[in-house]
């Protein structure tokens, strides 16, 4: 998902720079290629129920659903000159379906499985608590692509709705696990080492808030009616401006205790794409309240994010793929 964001955001981006489209393309068939890949590679592991009995790898499980969601949206945004509009419209609807069924059920089960089977010390909550909760609020963003291409009355305001309720869903359960996280960075010891990414997921969670109120808003006028759908708009606009401006003070927050954790030796490891999605999600969100405002600050700021998002997506890429190539060269790995 991180790669796939990559590619959307460019899409998204409230300034076009010449090659970006193309680029972004290619960025998107590898990251369908990669999701291909992984999946058929969890699947033969059969790893399902020993991740489900651990409190910490279980709340990976928010990643898959997200992953094909983006994946999707890209397909939709980005797909149609290599396998046709209707092709891309089809492949969005399918992935989106299966990663909404996904994410619901993650943000149900991991909860239950939390309260009733898994065990936590006082300082065990980390960003990792919000990956269950996150996929609705994806859902709701990338669901907003798709409402105009529902077919008309019904099924198209049910669209919509479902997309508002999953804004709600995701947006309460985030706010809760992010105050149980302050709760823990105040109260015990801050986070070290492969830790520290993680609560850069908070940032992540909050831009994708934005970027669901700006599509959904968009999409509001084509099944609204409107009164509702100028309200939509208020929303989008004055509770977007609300949700980004927390976002930039956990991001503030996130950099700091990053920095601080570089100085000491921020060892590599799989948490770092931590850092991908949600500068992503900074330039989503961003990107649609500059055009809601028409801001030169929000148009250049995403731009900005976006500079940051490639920079940090190809040193986390390089670093990945020099850690796979060592651990395929020992000894057990694999050749």
């Amino acid at each position: 998902m991180g790669t796939g964001i990559v590619a959307n955001a460019a899409v998204t981006l409230p300034r076009s720079f010449p090659g970006l489209r193309d680029a972004a393309m290619v960025v998107w068939i590898g990251a369908a290629l990669l999701l291909a890949l992984l999946t058929a590679e969890y699947v033969r592991q059969r790893a399902l129920r020993l991740h489900a009995a651990d409190p910490t790898l279980s709340q990976f499980f928010g990643a898959p659903p997200m992953a094909l969601l983006i994946v999707g949206a890209g397909t939709l945004l980005l797909g149609e000159p290599v396998i046709g509009a209707r092709a891309a419209l089809d492949v969005d609807w399918v992935l989106w379906s299966l990663g909404t069924v996904l994410g619901l059920v993650t943000a149900c089960t991991v909860p239950y499985l939390m309260v009733t089977r898994h065990r936590y010390a006082p300082d065990a909550a980390f960003g990792g608590w919000l990956m269950p909760v996150v996929p609705p609020m994806v859902s709701a963003a990338t669901g907003a692509l798709l409402v105009p291409h529902a077919p008309a009355g019904q099924p198209r305001l049910a669209l919509l709705l479902a997309c508002y309720a999953m804004f709600g869903l995701a947006l309460v359960a985030i706010l809760l696990v992010l105050a149980m996280m302050y709760s823990r960075l105040v109260h015990h010891e801050a986070p070290t080492g492969a830790v520290v990414p993680t609560v850069w997921i908070g940032v992540g969670a909050l831009g994708q808030g934005v970027t669901a109120l700006g599509a959904l808003a968009t999409a509001a006028p084509s099944t609204l009616l409107a009164p509702y759908a100028r309200g939509a708009a208020v929303f989008a606009l004055f509770g977007g401006l609300g949700v980004w401006g927390f976002a930039m003070l956990w991001l503030v927050l996130a950099a700091a205790l990053t920095a601080r954790e570089i100085r000491s030796g921020l060892p590599f490891a799989p948490t770092w794409w931590s850092f991908i999605f949600p500068l992503g999600a900074c330039v989503t969100g961003t990107g649609a309240l500059a055009v809601r405002t028409g801001s030169q600050l929000f148009i250049w700021t995403a731009v900005g994010f976006y500079v940051l998002l490639v920079a940090a997506w190809a040193v986390v890429a390089w670093r990945s793929l020099h850690h796979a190539a060592g651990h395929a060269a020992r000894p057990g790995g694999r050749q």
